[in-house]
């Protein structure tokens, strides 16, 4: 199902973006300084852009990074040193342009599923009947119609995941964050997940950037991978993915992702590292 395109107000024009490019990083440093220990260096020069509608996967070793990136680029960290800039704006604190799915999906237990979706609608004081129009289409779209009333409780893990991916995009941001969402999930149902978050990116345009443990899940999904060192996290390496789109299961297990799959590994490998 077609999602309705919305205008978006705040972004900036096009004359202040970068060409092809929608995500800008350069020279980005994260230390962490706690006022009675050592500090912690997290995040090492980090140079990196992002072309505009781009799937970009983020590995790497267990406290390499990861969350700290997506978090800086999502507004909820400062960065030490460096620049972060989506859509021609620096990032100093939570833009509307950026969209989040964590870990969890979040959901408020107190509301229905519906008026979750519609959360960073309310919050950003957008017009409510057109929202509405669009909760309703991208719940269509992840297969949840006829869901919409019920409670977060009552909806499998796999579904509300679903939904806090609707959550993320109602307001139509033009980046999605996704932090490692499906790694609460069983094996069959992440697979499912995968799929459908490739259907959800095709559809919607977003740009994606995906933190993920699974190496396989990221050359699966992935334009580009982008290899972090062990901590403090540098970009080892960034790995063009060189698939068919679209992309179906059996390209997970083809030889010519297993080649991508073994290139990648063999960063871990090399410091003793399993993903």
């Amino acid at each position: 199902m077609a999602i309705k395109a919305m205008g978006r107000r705040t972004r900036p024009p096009a004359a202040e973006v970068s060409e092809g490019t929608w995500i800008e990083v350069a020279a980005l440093d994260k230390r962490y300084q706690p006022r009675r220990s050592a500090p912690t260096q997290a995040l090492v020069d980090i140079n990196l852009t992002v072309r505009r509608g781009e799937f970009i996967s983020v590995v790497g070793p267990s406290g390499c990074g990861k969350t700290t990136l997506l978090k800086i680029l999502a507004g909820l960290s400062p960065k030490s040193a460096g620049t972060v800039r989506i859509a021609g704006r620096e990032v100093t604190k939570p833009l509307p342009e950026v969209g989040m799915v964590f870990q969890a999906p979040t959901l408020l237990p107190w509301r229905t599923i519906f008026d979750n979706v519609m959360v960073p609608a309310e919050i950003q004081k957008l017009d409510p009947a057109r929202h509405r129009e669009r909760a309703q289409q991208l719940l269509d779209m992840v297969g949840l119609t006829g869901f919409e009333r019920k409670y977060p409780h009552e909806l499998s893990g796999g579904m509300q995941q679903r939904a806090g991916i609707c959550r993320a995009l109602v307001h139509d941001p033009a980046v999605l964050l996704m932090d490692e969402p499906f790694g609460a999930l069983d094996a069959m149902t992440r697979e499912y997940m995968n799929v459908e978050l490739l259907r959800i990116w095709r559809e919607s345009g977003q740009t994606v950037v995906l933190v993920t443990h699974s190496i396989p899940e990221a050359v699966f999904l992935s334009d580009r991978v982008v290899v972090l060192s062990q901590r403090p996290g540098r970009i080892a390496e960034i790995v063009p993915i060189d698939l068919e789109r679209p992309r179906d299961l059996g390209v997970m297990s083809s030889d010519r992702a297993g080649v991508y799959v073994d290139r990648i590994r063999a960063h871990f490998n090399a410091a003793s590292v399993i993903d």
